[in-house]
Formats: structure tokens, C-alpha cells, sequence
């Protein structure tokens, strides 16, 4: 009986946290000017990483504190109910403008409702995944670029969102392209600080042809310039000397690339 209650506790005070705050970003904007440059502000990181840290991070720590797994369960209850009595909510605000196109009929229609929700919700699950690679952007990266002058980055224009100004998203479409929108630019980010990684260590291409081909979309530089598979180590030296005798190892094709003798390496070059 006590876990029960513990569960439901920490459901129902998840929920309205969460909501609590949901209405509170729907009112800063609201409040003249300060508030619409407060709200741009919570759009982007930093802040944007305290926000979603709240809604996604927050609960699922405190509710295994105050009730162990009763209450890990119960936060994740409460987020899911709060994701869908928004969405309701939300929905409901909207009803006097009337039928308009959404992605979600049209996507229920494709593949059938409970496939689409059960897919959105699946997706969901990876969410810690994104949050641990947006710790590795804020507190392993920077101590990296210190060390080996890799090139340094403006977050906010990466981690931000802004589909919520798209005009006719609302709801269920609204909630879920907003979870996108800040996914899509973690995973960017850090997809563009691992090149430099790569080509500062290992500029090797991939024994792997398949594997150079699916990979080269994300690292370029797998083409344009890194050491073929059956090249020799002095090979690899001789790129690296090349590609990183100055200041700045971003990788190859990084605009803030060295340059050789006045005149910046093109990736053709490397090799």
C-alpha cells in the first residue's frame, strides 16, 4: 500500500510541476518586452539546458530519492501524463481556429495510429542518451579545445528550438517537433565535435569501403583526406603534420583550418 501511494505522490506532484511550469513559459512572453527577451532567451543554451533539464532530467532524479523505484516509476508516469494533458490542453486552446492540416492525422493514416504513437513514444526513451551527450558538449569539450586548441563553438547556435513559431503547429505535432528541434542540434553539435576529434587521432580511413561510404556523410574528411587503409604510418604522420603544424586542429574541412605557406589548406591538399 505504501508503494502505491508513494507512486501515485510523486506522480501527481510531477505532474504538477511540470504543468506549473509548462503555463509559466506559455506567460513570460506575455509579460511586455522583458518577458519576449527572457523567453528568446530560454530558447537557446544555456538556459534552454536548465529548461530541459527540468522537464526531462529533474524528475527522474528526485522521485528515486523520495521514493526509490516507486517513485522512478512514478516521475516517468507523471512526465507521460503531463506530456499528454498538455498536448489535450493545448489542443483544446486552439479549437476555435478551426480544421487544419496536421502531421500527426496524416501520419496515422500511413502507418496507423497506435504504430505512430508507440514510435513517438520509443524515441522518447533515448532522451538520457541526448542529455549525456549534451554534458559531454558542455563539460568535456571545452577542457578538450583548451588542450589541443580545438575549434571552440557558440552553443546557442546549435541547441536551440524555434519550431514553436512555425505557424499552424499545435498539440501533439507542436510537443513532438520541439523534442526534435532540440535533439536535432545536440546531436549536430557533438556530431561536429567528434570530427575534430577524428581527424586530430585518426586520420585512417576505415578498412571497410561500405563503411567509409555510410560514415563519410558525417566525417568528410574520410575522403578528403584521410590515409587510405593500406597506406603506412608515416603516411598518416606526414597528414597530420600537414593538416595541424598551426594553432587551430579543427578538422579538414573546418573553416578556422591552418594555413600552409599564406594560403589555407583545401582538403584536397591533405594527402
Amino acid at each position: 500500500m505504501n508503494i502505491l501511494l508513494h507512486f501515485l505522490a510523486v506522480t501527481g506532484s510531477v505532474i504538477v510541476a511540470l504543468l506549473a511550469a509548462a503555463a509559466l513559459l506559455h506567460l513570460i512572453p506575455r509579460l511586455g518586452n522583458a518577458g519576449k527577451r527572457f523567453s528568446a532567451a530560454l530558447c537557446h543554451a544555456p538556459a534552454l539546458d536548465w529548461v530541459v533539464a527540468y522537464f526531462t532530467v529533474a524528475p527522474l532524479i528526485a522521485g528515486p530519492i523520495v521514493a526509490g523505484w516507486s517513485g522512478l516509476i512514478g516521475a516517468i508516469a507523471g512526465q507521460v501524463a503531463s506530456v499528454l494533458i498538455w498536448t489535450a490542453a493545448h489542443e483544446f486552446a486552439h479549437r476555435k481556429l478551426g480544421p487544419r492540416p496536421r502531421i500527426v492525422e496524416l501520419v496515422n493514416r500511413i502507418v496507423g495510429p497506435w504504430r505512430n504513437y508507440a514510435s513517438l513514444w520509443l524515441t522518447a526513451i533515448v532522451t538520457p542518451l541526448f542529455t549525456l551527450i549534451r554534458l559531454a558538449e558542455v563539460l568535456i569539450y571545452p577542457p578538450l579545445s583548451w588542450l589541443v586548441n580545438f575549434p571552440r563553438y557558440k552553443d546557442e547556435e546549435w541547441v536551440n528550438v524555434s519550431r514553436h513559431k512555425f505557424n499552424g503547429l499545435i498539440g501533439h505535432d507542436l510537443i513532438w517537433c520541439l523534442y526534435c528541434d532540440w535533439m536535432t542540434g545536440v546531436w549536430s553539435l557533438g556530431s561536429e565535435m567528434l570530427r575534430n576529434v577524428e581527424s586530430f587521432w585518426c586520420p585512417i580511413r576505415f578498412d571497410s569501403g561500405k563503411k567509409c561510404a555510410n560514415c563519410s556523410v558525417d566525417f568528410p574528411d574520410i575522403a578528403n583526406g584521410w590515409v587510405a587503409a593500406d597506406g603506412n604510418m608515416a603516411q598518416v604522420i606526414a597528414v597530420l603534420e600537414k593538416a595541424h603544424s598551426g594553432t587551430q586542429h579543427g578538422w579538414f574541412g573546418h573553416p578556422v583550418r591552418i594555413t600552409v605557406g599564406g594560403k589555407e589548406l583545401e582538403p584536397a591538399d591533405i594527402n
